[in-house]
């Protein structure tokens, strides 16, 4: 979001700055305007912008260079903002995302008409849209989808569970369930279409071929789309419409994962937090500082390669992880058949045998063949021709289990405290856990003041 507030704020001058080779931030014997392909070892002026303006990047993570502080004023801007839109509670929240959800999809529209007019775009869509079959036989490519996947919806997150605990008892969650990926489904393809059709556009300019203009990672939002922007007609309003889009999305991503952590301290230490805090703005506050603090290393000179290790660290396994444990304690050992009646209760019938097989069974063994797959595909984290030394990797390892650990610890924990044969156990630590009572699938604690069942349900959906 720093990042897009520093693009945003320079985009409304009469020329992008990104545009040009004659600044003081360019290296002037290898730069040149518009985009180079990846086979060159020149630059183009939208990466030196990008390197050497926005980052002011160090040679390593071993250096950090000290704080951007431009790009700290904007964490703290960015930050602000956040606060503002959830201090006051989930309902306020809803009411910002209300515009912060829709108003991309006008911005997605509107571009992808304006892109597909452009010369070239044509050539993009079909490379978009043609499948490569050997593709499907790379676990790479399937690792990667999956986590497309788990980071667009929020798998794993606990935005989904924490937001949904706020419903009405008896809120249709399989249909929600369903309206979610879908929806998430069509805005990525609609995004493909409009980033695609603006490749092709630049292969087209620069007689290349859209492969060599392709890129991943903050280069494809920071780099390529500013240079395919400052190419357009009118472009001194899609550049500031583009970025303004991109906050949107940012917004909503944190404003879910803040929610996260203050609902989780509210259902389980609120008396004795708000005895301290007094309101529960102030635990907002607290939460929203605390974030701030740990977003500043992303903020001096050498964040890039903080943040290109906790992107690569914690994006795929971490999340795949804590999913198959979810997955496994709610549907395997707590039993499909108990959340089916619980489901029967909040809507009146059972959910159909689509939902039934994917929970017993497909949602399990997909999401165990992918974590091991990520495991077995492991490679070091690197950033361009950068790689990673020794105690980097070791702390990127370390900052990934710091979210893992506990499930093992506290599966030990539980299950020392109870009694019977190991499967006896896991069973009644699990229901334990839940806070339900073990002689009884069906308790009368399932009921719209108990929270515990609506965010078991919409975990299993």
């Amino acid at each position: 979001m720093s990042w897009t507030l520093y693009y945003f704020f320079n985009s409304f001058g009469a020329t992008l700055p990104w545009t040009s080779c004659n600044n003081t931030w360019n290296a002037v014997e290898n730069c040149s305007s518009g985009l180079l392909g990846n086979s060159t070892h020149q630059q183009s002026a939208s990466q030196q912008f990008f390197d050497h303006r926005l980052l002011q990047k160090t040679n390593g993570i071993e250096d950090a260079g000290g704080i951007r502080w431009e790009l700290f004023g904007y964490l703290i801007f960015s930050w602000v903002i956040v606060y503002l839109c959830i201090f006051k509670g989930v309902k306020s929240t809803g009411k910002v995302v209300y515009f912060t959800a829709v108003f991309p999809y006008f911005i997605l529209f509107a571009l992808l008409i304006n892109n597909v007019q452009l010369p070239g775009a044509k050539n993009g869509i079909l490379y978009f849209v043609t499948p490569v079959w050997s593709k499907l036989f790379e676990v790479k490519v399937w690792v990667n989808a999956a986590a497309q996947v788990f980071n667009s919806i929020g798998i794993a997150f606990g935005s989904m569970i924490s937001m949904a605990s706020y419903n009405k008892f008896n809120n249709n969650i399989l249909r929600d369930a369903l309206i979610v990926s879908f929806t998430n489904t069509f805005t990525s393809i609609l995004a493909g279409f409009v980033i695609f059709s603006a490749i092709g556009y630049m292969a087209h300019i620069h007689n290349l071929p859209v492969e060599n203009i392709a890129t991943d990672g903050p280069g494809l939002v920071f780099v390529v789309y500013p240079e395919v922007l400052s190419t357009m007609p009118l472009f001194q309003l899609w550049a500031p419409l583009f970025f303004f889009m991109l906050l949107c999305l940012g917004l909503d991503s944190q404003f879910a994962t803040v929610e996260v952590a203050i609902t989780f301290i509210k259902d389980e230490f609120g008396p004795q937090v708000l005895r301290f805090l007094k309101r529960e703005e102030l635990l907002t506050l607290v939460m929203c500082i605390i974030g701030f603090i740990l977003g500043i290393p992303h903020v001096t000179k050498g964040g890039i390669y903080v943040f290109q290790l906790m992107d690569h660290y914690t994006a795929v396994v971490s999340l795949v992880f804590l999913a198959f444990f979810e997955v496994v304690a709610v549907n395997w050992l707590f039993g499909v058949s108990n959340v089916c009646l619980m489901i029967k209760r909040m809507q009146g019938k059972n959910p159909n045998i689509y939902f039934r097989v994917c929970w017993i069974l497909i949602c399990p063994l997909l999401v165990l063949c992918i974590l091991i797959s990520s495991i077995i595909q492991y490679t070091p984290a690197h950033y361009g021709k950068y790689t990673y030394p020794g105690w980097a990797e070791g702390l990127g390892w370390g900052v990934s289990l710091v979210s893992i650990v506990w499930i093992p610890l506290g599966a030990i924990h539980e299950i020392s405290r109870h009694k019977g044969s190991l499967l006896q156990r896991l069973k009644t630590s699990v229901i334990s856990t839940l806070n339900l009572d073990a002689e009884d699938p069906l308790p009368e604690k399932l009921n719209s003041e108990n929270p515990v069942s609506q965010t078991l349900f919409t975990s299993v959906a």
